[in-house]
């Protein structure tokens, strides 16, 4: 399996853009990366080219596209909301708006959605020493 430094050139663009955006390369992607890059490195490709798509557009940005993905895994009650929590915060997301995805998420995922938000977003302050 590829080390990071020896994978194509596309690739490890596509994997460092994680760190530009989180500061870092999840676990899970790392390991999609690891595997995938020596199985099936096309099909990799493709996978980062629609996500990058997705992500990266003249319609939102940056900012705007992490609080909306932190919304919707807290409304999928999905553990990747605080990566994108993380990468709203790096995007210049204030605690009012980050707070304020929690609210949007309670109203139609409830209580547990709002207990995971603030788990997050008081981790967060913590690392941050706020």
């Amino acid at each position: 399996m590829p080390a990071p430094e020896q994978l194509p050139e596309d690739l490890r663009e596509f994997r460092e853009s994680y760190e530009e955006l989180i500061g870092f390369v999840p676990p899970r992607v790392a390991a999609r990366f690891e595997i995938t890059a020596d199985v099936a490195p096309e099909f990799l490709r493709l996978q980062e080219e629609l996500r990058a798509s997705a992500m990266y557009s003249d319609v939102f940005d940056v900012k705007t596209t992490q609080l909306l993905l932190f919304g919707i895994l807290l409304g999928l009650m999905g553990d990747a909301a605080r990566l994108h929590a993380i990468a709203a915060r790096r995007a210049g997301a204030s605690w009012e708006e980050l707070h304020k995805v929690v609210e949007l998420a309670f109203l139609f995922r409830g209580m547990p959605a709002m207990n995971l938000g603030c788990e997050i977003l008081a981790a967060m302050r913590r690392e941050e020493g706020n």
